[in-house]
């Protein structure tokens, strides 16, 4: 006797698999990461990232309007900043005419409309390289937690739409929170790095900005990739902090982790698709091994079949080229 259902019935073409198909990437996903530099008519190729770019701000300008036609309405902002102007405490970064400020202002005024995200952390401004502050060989945590506030506040008032505190320094989102209500800047919102891994897959990341720890790792203040329960108590703490949308960081071996998120909050979830799993595919597809497009829109499916809202993701226009 034949069943009376048979699955296969969904999967005889394309027309009937589209048409049931419980997942789709759409351009409205993504969160374009931009990396920028000081300088004029400079577009320097990533050398661990194929493709990817460093760009001043002329080329950042010309880089947003063509997001902004392709469909993709949100970029989340990192600068490099020159060695000269690098110390402890971050000092740069308060800077209302650094070139994070200028960079807000560019895209701003380039296309109003696209929502920026910007990255607060210390790291690319310390001469540590480390997220925070450094004392005795230590990150310290409350005197870093103010730093990132006023950077915080620097940001939104140079036309940020969200802050993104990328540090995993403790209570972070409430002294940002509260010192963001203190200046009246209430619509500007946060995106906490929630459940931020001590990964290995950040390597091309600190390559484009030059932001590697000078000593140690940072393992005293990002996650422990064995914890699972923890990302979760880390989350539900920013949520109570003023935190509106969280992000697990990285993707691909976190998804578990992206799933259990989705199904503890009532906030969007984002998750960054980071530098290393970019690099990986490219570096294969160079060799043939893998075909590029496939393994890209199947690593992009399952980060958002796991739960996530926002995918931050360096592979944001291709995909789009792709979907076109």
């Amino acid at each position: 006797m034949y069943p009376l259902r048979r699955n296969r019935r969904l999967r005889t073409n394309e027309s009937i698999r589209t048409l049931v198909r419980e997942n789709i990437i759409t351009p409205s996903d993504f969160l374009v990461p931009l990396f920028v530099v000081e300088g004029k008519g400079v577009k320097e190729e990533i050398p661990s990232m194929p493709n990817y770019f460093r760009l001043s701000l002329d080329h950042l300008e010309n880089e947003v309007k063509e997001l902004w036609k392709m469909g993709l309405g949100a970029v989340l902002l990192f600068v490099k900043v020159p060695d000269h102007l690098k110390d402890n405490k971050g000092t740069e970064a308060l800077n209302p005419d650094g070139l994070m400020q200028r960079a807000i202002k560019t895209i701003k005024n380039a296309c109003p409309d696209m929502l920026v995200m910007t990255d607060v952390a210390l790291d690319p401004y310390s001469s540590y390289g480390h997220d925070g502050i450094v004392e005795d060989g230590q990150i310290i945590n409350d005197e870093t937690a103010e730093v990132l506030a006023e950077m915080s506040i620097s940001h939104a008032l140079a036309g940020a739409d969200f802050v993104a505190p990328s540090d995993m320094m403790d209570g972070r989102i409430l002294t940002i929170r509260e010192a963001l209500e203190e200046e009246g800047l209430v619509h500007t919102g946060i995106m906490s790095y929630s459940a931020k891994y001590a990964s290995a897959f950040y390597g091309p990341f600190r390559d484009a900005l030059d932001s590697a720890p000078g000593f140690g790792d940072k393992k005293t203040y990002q996650m422990d990739p064995a914890n699972r329960f923890e990302a979760i108590k880390e989350t539900e703490m920013d949520i109570d902090e003023g935190a509106d949308i969280v992000m697990i960081k990285p993707g691909l071996c976190y998804l578990d982790i992206v799933r259990e998120i989705k199904n503890a909050v009532d906030v969007p979830v984002a998750v960054y698709q980071v530098s290393g799993e970019y690099a990986m595919v490219k570096a294969a597809a160079e060799k043939g091994w893998l075909d590029h497009d496939a393994v890209m829109m199947e690593q992009l499916l399952a980060i958002k079949r796991a739960g996530a809202n926002i995918i931050a993701s360096y592979f944001a226009k291709d995909a789009v080229k792709l979907m076109g």
